[in-house]
C-alpha cells in the first residue's frame, strides 16, 4: 500500500508493540522505523498507556528523546477498544495527559474485562471441539528462540487466541479465526468495553485528539445496544456529533479481516469524499511486527500520511 509516488509514507500513526499484541519491543519498533527512514511513528497499543522510557545499555532513557536521537518524532497514543455490541470500533487517542487518574482507571478496567472474557472464549472453543487451554496455551507462550514465557492474564489480547486457533489448524490464519469467532453467536463473547462516546470525551478531558481507526472494519450494518439497526455511516455520524476529531483514511485493509470487496484506494477515496472537509484524515499500517512464517506481514509506513499532513494536525502539540 504505497503512496502514488511509490514511496513509503513518512508518518505512520498506528503501530503496536509487545506491550499489547505486537511482536516488537518499543525500542525495536523505533529502531525498525529509523532503519526505514520514517519521520514520525505512533505507538498506539491496545488499552494500555504508552511507555515513558526505554532501557538503553542498562540506562533508562526518555522514549521520545531516544526516538529523536534516531531521527524520529514519536507520537505516544492509546487505542481504545470501544462498544461492547459493535465489533472493531477502535478510537485512537493522541496527545493525552498520560498521568490522568481517569485514564489510569479506564486502563485497569479494560485489562480486567479482557482477562475474564478471553478465558470464557477458550472454554467455549473447547466445548465446540476446538480445544484451547487458556492457562497452558495462552498464558504460556514460546518466543522465536524457543524460550517459554508466561503472560499476565490482564495482558492477554484476543489475537493471541486467534493465532493459537490457526496454529492448531482450526482456521487458515488468525484473520480467518477472527471471522469464524465473530460469525458464531455462541463464540462471540462480549467483554465490557468503554462506550465510544465516553472514550471521545475521556480523550478530550485528557487534552487529546480522538481518531476513529480502520472505519471499514466496522460492519456495513450494525446494531448498537438500545439504538436499533443503523448503517456504518450513520454510526460514524454519531461519533462526529459527539466530537470525533479525525478518521483513518489510509489503512492496510488488504492484510486484515476486512469483509468487504473495495480496494484500499477505493476506501481512501470514499473516506476523503465523505469526511475530508469535516475531520482530520490520518493513516497507519497497524504494524504488529512479524513472527517467523508470517506471510506478507504489514510494514511500518505501508499506510500513513505525509509529514505536511502530520504537521497540520499536530503542530499545536509539544512532541
Amino acid at each position: 500500500m504505497a503512496n502514488k509516488e511509490g514511496h513509503r509514507y513518512e508518518c505512520d500513526l498506528h503501530c503496536h508493540t509487545n506491550r499489547s499484541d505486537g511482536n516488537n519491543t518499543p525500542q525495536e519498533l523505533i529502531d525498525r522505523a529509523a532503519s526505514l527512514k520514517m519521520k514520525v511513528i505512533a505507538i498506539t497499543d491496545h488499552d494500555v498507556i504508552p511507555p515513558e522510557t526505554v532501557v538503553i545499555n542498562g540506562e533508562e532513557v526518555d522514549i521520545c528523546s531516544y526516538a529523536q536521537q534516531q531521527g524520529l518524532v514519536l507520537l505516544r497514543g492509546y487505542e481504545f477498544s470501544t462498544d461492547t455490541y459493535v465489533n472493531d470500533v477502535h478510537i485512537l487517542g493522541y496527545g493525552l495527559d498520560w498521568s490522568s487518574a481517569l485514564l489510569q482507571r479506564e486502563m485497569k478496567r479494560a485489562k480486567l474485562s479482557k482477562s475474564e472474557a478471553y478465558r470464557k472464549l477458550c472454554h467455549l472453543l473447547t466445548e465446540k471441539g476446538m480445544p484451547i487451554d487458556f492457562d497452558h496455551e495462552i498464558l504460556r507462550f514460546t518466543d522465536p528462540s524457543g524460550v517459554v514465557h508466561r503472560r499476565d492474564p490482564e495482558a492477554v489480547e484476543r489475537k493471541f487466541i486467534f493465532e493459537q486457533m490457526a496454529a492448531k489448524g482450526y482456521a487458515e490464519n488468525w484473520g480467518a479465526a477472527k471471522i469464524l469467532v465473530q460469525n458464531d453467536p455462541e463464540l462471540n463473547v462480549r467483554r465490557e468495553k468503554i462506550y465510544p462516546l465516553h472514550a471521545i470525551k475521556l480523550i478530550h478531558d485528557c487534552g487529546g485528539l480522538a481518531f476513529l481507526a480502520h472505519p471499514h472494519l466496522i460492519d456495513e450494518v450494525v446494531e448498537p445496544l438500545g439504538l436499533g439497526k443503523m448503517s456504518r455511516s450513520e454510526y460514524i455520524e454519531r461519533l462526529i456529533e459527539h466530537g470525533l476529531d479525525g478518521i483513518e483514511a489510509r489503512y492496510t485493509y488488504d492484510k486484515t479481516s476486512y469483509k468487504g470487496h473495495n480496494t484500499v484506494e477505493e476506501i481512501e477515496a470514499e473516506i476523503k469524499a465523505e469526511y475530508g472537509n469535516r475531520l482530520y484524515l490520518s493513516g497507519g499500517s497497524d504494524f504488529h511486527g512479524s513472527k517467523p512464517g508470517t506471510i506478507d506481514p504489514r510494514e511500518i509506513g505501508e499506510a500513513g500520511i505525509s509529514y505536511d499532513e502530520f504537521y497540520r494536525i499536530f503542530h499545536r502539540y509539544e512532541l
